[in-house]
């Protein structure tokens, strides 16, 4: 029997891993976001610090485990293999939820999940205990609970998003107006005072929440407590005054902020956030050790033992910390929960693309509307215009960042001061929810929130909202199922449903790696810096699109005709997603043209009419995909055998013009543009041909109606398609002509 054990152990110990890789997935988000948005370093530099703040935060943690130890449930009234199966219900349904939030994008508290998945365990293994001894009554199941720690959790939630939105968007409405969007003037003169007061908020934070448990007993922070006032002045004046002296030296003060703040939030998280990722195995642990005997184990012994207060190993500290910088470093997950943040946040009028409107978000809107309306008829003229000004955006830093250093520095200051004093009064508040919802006040406040994206970025923001509170109501269920499947169903059950979490997690995450390596190989991105840059990179983006757009038309027409909806599924959604980048592309053109603040009006206009047309080829093969594959999904008739030859037909006058485009277009060479002018002329015959064709068909009842009509669909946005084709390549010889351009590359294989 003991074997069994050792093997749940060892479940739970490789369960933990997979807890540190997703929750570091998830959480890396509240302490990253804020230098990568403003990108005040490189890449490689903020993860540098980030990872010596975890490292130090782990090591100084307390490592205390009463949250999973005790914090939802009464051990003292669970057995041994009871409280084994509750952790192994809490682990699993614990990663699996993050997981699934880390594939969606979505950023959710890991304090959250791991709370309601024990609560959940915990009342299903209490219920599977009322069922099988009639000694207990179902009215005993609050003993076996601690719901107050649950309904503190909930309440923490709300208190967290609206004070931290509130805040957020004060501070930074206030600081824009101290130092508007072309700050480098008022920063030299009020820079030391008030990057001062944001890195003293950053040292308290880092104090009282990062090495708290280190620190509590030392009369240094006695003496803080007792004079909190005075400490935070000196400490005020001193930051101020160092941070003066190396601004006369040229050093970016906000950049140390920046940094500063990035390692106080990944500090605090390492230090207060680890129990929520191995609590629960090392609890698993403590229990084992204290079951175990010489003749085996015991698995009735009641788990009194787990009420007391243990400190984990310093060696399994040590190690998880070491795995959650590892994960920050390797995981492509934790950029996706980031990006979420980040377009909901970025300057301008860009759409996330993500989201889309809903009825509430533009309720909203036209109630802000009219507001500000009223507001601008009260306001006196000199302050409308005094305002207007310090709210005029500029790109000072050049660096083509989401938001500039200003914002990320009340945003850590914001998130910092918030959590430092909610520790400080003993206040429970999620740092996802408050880092998460000060971004969004700040982004609202700096005027990010136009009229042409509040709408989608008020329903992205609701969804995450939204999607918090589904983290509890779907940890406790999953947990709940789980553990009864694990109750009832024995060591079965937990054979199965081990081999099934961990199957789910390999899958999810190649499955992510397999998807990022197609879309960047399917559909090249733009990247601007330079003319060169956008030319080349435009230039790939046409091949590329050209190249899949050709061999999706053709494989469609062949699967259409073969009536095999698989192949008519994958074909549809890979032109779907084809054109929703371009799509995006298409929206995003006058943030992509404040970018390339370098290039001519030349380069502009081209730039712009070349994703305006491949939006409307790439819209056109969506609607030849999609109704083939809904047409053939219904169980429609096929199409006929003269529709077939006819569509065999034109697809081989398509393949011939786009395959003389692509040469002209990676060759250089367009002295055959007026051959492919011709051939398009001949293929316009052709189709007007069969179209008439087909109608007289139909009439006649020759033809099936629904055949037909995606017969007539298929010719007509055929000629769309190669129709934007020409224009393209009109477009690119224009714009080579005339800039002398020297694009020839080696030709693109079909």
């Amino acid at each position: 029997m003991i074997e069994i054990y050792i093997a749940v152990v060892a479940v739970l110990a490789i369960l933990a891993v997979s807890g540190l890789y997703v929750g570091v997935t998830n959480d890396a988000v509240n302490f990253l976001n804020s230098a990568i948005g403003s990108k005040a370093a490189k890449m490689r530099t903020i993860l540098i610090v980030a990872s010596v703040g975890i490292i130090i935060g782990a090591m100084t943690s307390s490592g205390m485990m009463e949250v999973a130890r005790s914090g939802m449930f009464n051990p003292s009234l669970f057995t041994f293999k009871e409280v084994m199966l509750l952790y192994v219900g809490v682990m699993i349904a614990n990663v699996v939820l993050l997981d699934l939030y880390n594939s969606l994008g979505l950023p959710t508290s890991t304090t959250v999940s791991l709370i309601f998945c024990l609560l959940g365990s915990a009342v299903a293994v209490s219920l599977y205990k009322i069922a099988t001894d009639e000694a207990i009554t179902f009215s005993m199941l609050s003993q076996f609970i601690n719901t107050s720690r649950a309904m503190g959790i909930v309440s923490a939630i709300l208190l967290s998003v609206v004070l931290a939105f509130v805040c957020g968007t004060i501070l930074m409405y206030i600081s824009r107006v101290i130092f508007s969007f072309r700050y480098v003037k008022m920063l030299s003169r009020l820079g030391a005072m008030w990057c001062g007061a944001s890195l003293t908020s950053i040292v308290y934070f880092a104090l009282f929440k990062g090495l708290k448990n280190v620190l509590s007993d030392s009369p240094f922070i006695g003496w803080v407590n007792d004079h909190l006032l005075l400490a935070l002045l000196i400490c005020w004046a001193v930051c101020s005054l160092v941070l003066f002296f190396l601004q006369l030296f040229k050093v970016n003060i906000l950049r140390i902020n920046i940094l500063a703040g990035t390692f106080a939030l990944a500090l605090a998280f390492a230090g207060n956030d680890l129990v929520n990722f191995i609590g629960v195995p090392i609890a698993g642990f403590d229990a084992f050790a204290e079951a175990r005997t010489a003749d085996g184990i015991n698995e009735g012994l009641m788990m009194t033992a787990l009420t007391r207060p243990e400190q984990a190993n310093f060696l399994y500290i040590l190690a998880a910390g070491l795995i959650m910088v590892v994960t920050l470093w390797t995981s492509s997950k934790s950029m996706h929960v980031s990006e979420t943040e980040l377009s909901l946040s970025a300057q301008g009028d860009d759409a996330p693309s993500q989201h889309s409107s809903s009825l509430f978000s533009r309720t909203l809107v036209r109630g802000t509307i009219n507001m500000v309306h009223f507001f601008d008829r009260v306001t006196p003229e000199r302050v409308k215009k005094f305002v207007e000004r310090r709210f005029e955006w500029a790109d000072i830093e050049h660096s083509g960042a989401p938001y500039d250093m200003i914002r990320a520095t009340v945003n850590l200051t914001t998130a910092s001061l918030l959590i430092a004093l909610a520790t400080s009064l003993k206040l429970p508040l999620s740092t996802t929810y408050v880092c998460f919802m000060v971004a969004m006040g700040s982004s609202l406040a700096d005027r990010a929130w136009g009229r042409e994206s509040a709408v989608y970025r008020i329903t992205g923001v609701m969804t995450v909202i939204m999607g918090w509170f589904v983290t509890a109501i779907g940890g406790f269920l999953i947990a709940l199922a789980v553990s009864a499947l694990l109750m009832w169903g024995g060591w079965i059950a937990f054979g199965l449903l081990t081999a099934l979490c961990i199957y789910m997690l390999i899958h999810s995450n190649l499955k992510s790696a397999k998807k990022e390596e197609d879309q960047s190989d399917k559909l090249q991105t733009v990247k601007l810096s330079s003319t060169d840059s956008v030319s080349e990179s435009v230039m790939s983006l046409v091949d590329s699109t050209i190249s899949n757009s050709t061999r999706i038309y053709n494989r469609t027409l062949i699967a259409l005709m073969k009536e095999n909806r698989r192949a008519l599924k994958e074909l549809s959604t890979e032109a779907s997603q084809m054109y929703d980048r371009i799509h995006n592309l298409k929206y995003s053109i006058a943030s992509t043209l404040r970018r390339t603040y370098d290039s001519d009006m030349n380069l502009s206009l081209y730039y712009v009419q070349v994703v305006d047309y491949l939006n409307e080829m790439t819209k056109s093969l969506v609607h030849i995909t999609r109704p083939s594959y809904e047409h053939i999904d219904n169980n429609h008739e096929g199409l006929t055998r003269i529709q077939t030859d006819d569509l065999i037909s034109v697809n081989a006058d398509v393949d011939a013009i786009y395959q003389r485009i692509l040469y002209m277009l990676t060759s250089g060479d367009y002295s055959d543009i007026d051959q492919v002018l011709d051939m398009r002329d001949t293929l316009f015959t052709r189709i007007a041909d069969l179209t008439k064709t087909e109608l007289v068909r139909i009439h006649e009842g020759a033809s099936n109606s629904k055949s037909g009509m995606l017969y007539l669909a298929i010719l007509a946005e055929t000629k769309t398609m190669v129709l934007q084709s020409r224009n393209l390549l009109k477009s690119q010889r224009y714009y080579m002509e005339n800039e002398g351009k020297d694009m020839r590359r080696p030709i693109a294989r079909m």
